[in-house]
């Protein structure tokens, strides 16, 4: 599969398959600069929501989805399949929330027709951690017309 967000110059080919973690939550992509799905999910076209998440930055700069905030109601975001066929998601709304707060329903439950979720770290850094205390959300879906 590949991911094309014209709108913060995202062109990720090779998407990676992505599970859970120790907590029960999605396991970020191991490497900074890949870009994975969630593939215990639905695959981005098809019905109820697809999650696709990528790092934010690591030490050596921006990684895959340094720019997801950036992103508005309206732009476009297009996925390859592995089958040939490109779906086209609009941007309903980019929404940050605490990690201790991640919407888990709204993301992951179910959602009308087919709908994308991609999801980074964002907010202010945690040094103790070494982790960003919120997540980025942008929430799309396919539009016709």
């Amino acid at each position: 599969m590949r991911l094309r967000i014209p709108a913060i110059g995202v062109d990720a080919a090779g998407l990676i398959p992505l599970g859970l973690n120790a907590d029960h939550q999605l396991a970020a992509p191991a490497r900074f600069e890949d870009v994975g799905w969630y593939a215990a999910g639905p695959v981005p076209g098809d019905p109820g929501p697809a999650v696709i998440a990528a790092h934010v930055d690591s030490r050596s700069g921006p990684a895959p989805f340094f720019r997801l905030r950036d992103l508005r109601d309206g732009d476009e975001v297009f996925v390859a399949r592995s089958d040939g066929s490109q779906v086209r998601f609009v941007v309903d709304a980019v929404q940050r929330y605490p990690k201790d707060a991640f919407p888990t329903g709204a993301v992951y439950g179910p959602a009308p027709g087919s709908a994308l979720r991609l999801i980074t770290c964002g907010g202010s850094f945690d040094a103790a951690k070494r982790s960003y205390r919120d997540n980025i959300v942008v929430y799309a879906s396919t539009r016709w017309g």
